[in-house]
């Protein structure tokens, strides 16, 4: 079960995970441009006025293909022109270095691995909103409430995880992540909302760190799903590897289940060694004890 917070309201709501679930969607919080801050649990992304560029933000899990990124554009600046540039890229951001360049084209789409493509203004004008894809055919596709379904570019590799890439360029200052859904044959699949913030001890508590729920493939290394920086050495009993020592006891207290498959955690280990012992009532996690 994810908890989600609602800031306005100061209440809280639950969402149980399913086979319908995609899984949280955010924008990543540690590869954002120089000009972009982001607000509203790593949804809404905004651009400094001062520049019409390094505004490069990034999904916080991969995409799978034909899974369609559904955005909202809040505001817009007449001064500058152009406007929002959408694609996916197979570098990861936990492997980007800082700052950031300040374009995705051509900074970006010149080097290996990186996909995108301008939209028209008038596509991206205030409360406007958006969709774009991978096809399995490796097809950019784009449309919005004011268009068709356009093809953007081909020849997107498919044979590495894509992160979704978006670049809050020119007139576009804002946007707002509405979340993903991908159809199938029976029904359709969306993101679920993403879960109650967690912030690592060195960070400032002003600048909240999504836990993000991301499933990479078997063979790769995983870096910790919630601060996205560290190794993720614990496994948990339901068999995941996917949290830092750090932030183990941080999600066994507010969330008491594993961030992937939302299984009950008990006794997590580190390379078959146990490292928390963690006692379970019907409702919540009461207590955590680190043994030696």
């Amino acid at each position: 079960m994810v908890k989600q917070r609602d800031n306005n309201r100061n209440s809280v709501s639950t969402h149980r995970c399913g086979v319908s679930c995609l899984g949280p969607l955010s924008f990543h919080t540690q590869a954002v441009g120089d000009m972009i801050r982001l607000s509203m649990g790593g949804r809404f992304a905004e651009r400094s006025n001062e520049n019409f560029k390094d505004g490069l933000v990034f999904s916080s899990r991969p995409l799978k293909v034909q899974e369609k990124v559904r955005l909202r554009v809040q505001n817009v600046l007449e001064n500058w022109s152009g406007s929002l540039r959408v694609g996916f890229t197979n570098v990861p951001p936990t492997s980007r270095t800082l700052p950031l360049p300040n374009m995705a084209i051509p900074k970006l789409t010149n080097t290996p691995g990186h996909w995108a493509a301008p939209l028209s203004a008038v596509h991206c004008g205030p409360g406007s909103e958006l969709e774009f894809w991978v096809s399995a055919g490796g097809s950019l596709y784009f449309t919005s409430n004011k268009s068709s379904q356009q093809e953007l570019l081909t020849g997107v590799d498919l044979s590495k995880p894509l992160w979704a890439m978006i670049d809050i360029y020119g007139q576009t200052c804002s946007v707002f992540l509405l979340g993903s859904e991908k159809k199938e044959m029976f029904h359709t699949r969306k993101s679920c909302p993403v879960p109650e913030y967690l912030a690592p001890p060195d960070v400032d508590k002003d600048k909240h760190v999504p836990l993000h729920v991301q499933e990479p493939p078997s063979d790769a290394e995983m870096d910790c799903v919630v601060c996205m920086a560290e190794e993720a050495t614990v496994t948990l009993n339901c068999g995941h590897q996917c949290l830092c020592v750090r932030c183990a006891s941080r999600v066994i207290q507010e969330f008491g289940t594993c961030p992937l498959c939302r299984q009950t955690i008990q006794s997590p280990s580190v390379g078959g060694r146990c490292v928390l012992n963690v006692f379970h009532t019907t409702r919540h996690c009461h207590t955590v004890q680190v043994t030696s």
